[in-house]
């Protein structure tokens, strides 16, 4: 049953890929929600069957979910509660932009009846080496004065719509919105915490596909679990340095957004980035990787995050070497080579 609190808006979660229908699926639960899919047969299959079986097969979606391939149906629906409503942008990095641009349109003299905006992605924009927040408060526009934060965090898709357990991290400066966000997700399987780091939350989302990409491809070669020990700890250590660059607390990256989502990405057997790596390291090239039709942030992220790590002068050993062999033609056992060449060093 919907809640009843000062944060009893509708919901509306916008994008239908495997993600942003989970989460959807969580805030029925709670509150009254729209899933917006860009697709018309996915929006119908959603609303008359409550299945998504493009992306989550063998799913029952709950039964109160509505669906729409119309945004702005989905805009007027957030906006039309008794309380103001909230926007899950659940769409890969590369629609960000586009998304928040229509979005700064689409609800534009009515801010007001929503509490704020939430994105999921995970990431650095390739042109500009950006973080979602970055290109979000770009695309909004200034004149769109609206709460606006990060959700991420150590999750499945797949495993999080079949009800298993979940923690999360909602990052945002307003305490307004992280409380909406609460209200609309936390409950039963899900754990929802706060934080109002959302620079840290970001640069952990965003690292720690390409330290996956790393430990699959050290999987791959077969050097054991001694080196995914330490590419995970020194992956760490990599991704802190480069947050704390950008203005992040260190203590962010030990939490569910650093440590936990990086543990869970870089030996969990649904992790496309590993799934990428373990490829890439038993002898196949990315380009007849991504032809097969695999897809891996990782694997886009890190060439944005190296050149953005060079502007900062920040030393990036893991992030060079995966560059080195997904990009530049250096054998995966050439890459560890140079790594273990490297000056010792303290911890």
């Amino acid at each position: 049953m919907p809640a009843t609190n000062a944060h009893n808006g509708p919901v509306a979660v916008l994008g239908a890929g495997a993600w942003g229908t989970a989460l959807a699926n969580i805030a029925c639960n709670h509150r009254d929600t729209v899933l917006w899919a860009r697709n018309k047969e996915v929006a119908s299959e959603i609303q008359t069957k409550h299945t998504n079986r493009g992306y989550l097969p063998e799913v029952a979606l709950h039964a109160s979910m509505r669906a729409t391939n119309a945004l702005s149906a989905a805009l007027d629906y957030a906006c039309a509660g008794t309380s103001p409503g909230l926007l899950i942008l659940a769409v890969p990095l590369a629609g960000l932009r586009s998304l928040c641009e229509q979005l700064s349109e689409g609800l534009a003299h009515r801010t007001d009846l929503i509490s704020g905006i939430i994105w999921t992605c995970k990431g650095l924009e390739a042109s500009s080496g950006k973080l979602p927040s970055q290109i979000a408060q770009e695309a909004l526009g200034a004149d769109l004065n609206v709460p606006s934060g990060v959700l991420s965090g150590p999750s499945f898709a797949r495993e999080v719509a079949q009800g298993l357990p979940v923690a999360l991290t909602v990052a945002s400066q307003s305490t307004a919105l992280r409380s909406s966000c609460i209200n609309a997700l936390h409950g039963g399987a899900v754990r929802v915490y706060t934080s109002d780091d959302v620079v840290g939350v970001e640069v952990g989302g965003a690292l720690k596909n390409i330290m996956a990409i790393a430990c699959g491809i050290s999987d791959g070669l077969g050097l054991g679990t001694n080196a995914r020990a330490a590419l995970i700890t020194r992956g760490l250590a990599e991704m802190t340095r480069f947050g704390e660059a950008l203005g992040a607390r260190p203590a962010t990256f030990y939490g569910l957004t650093g440590l936990g989502d990086l543990v869970l990405t870089a030996t969990g057997e649904l992790s496309r980035n590993r799934l990428v790596g373990l490829e890439v390291g038993r002898g196949r090239s990315l380009s007849d990787i991504l032809a097969g039709g695999l897809t891996a942030e990782g694997a886009r992220c890190a060439q944005a995050v190296l050149l953005r790590a060079q502007s900062l002068k920040v030393d990036m050993p893991i992030t060079r070497a995966v560059c080195e062999v997904l990009f530049q033609g250096i054998s995966p056992i050439g890459a560890v080579t140079r790594l273990l060449a490297r000056e010792a060093t303290t911890e």
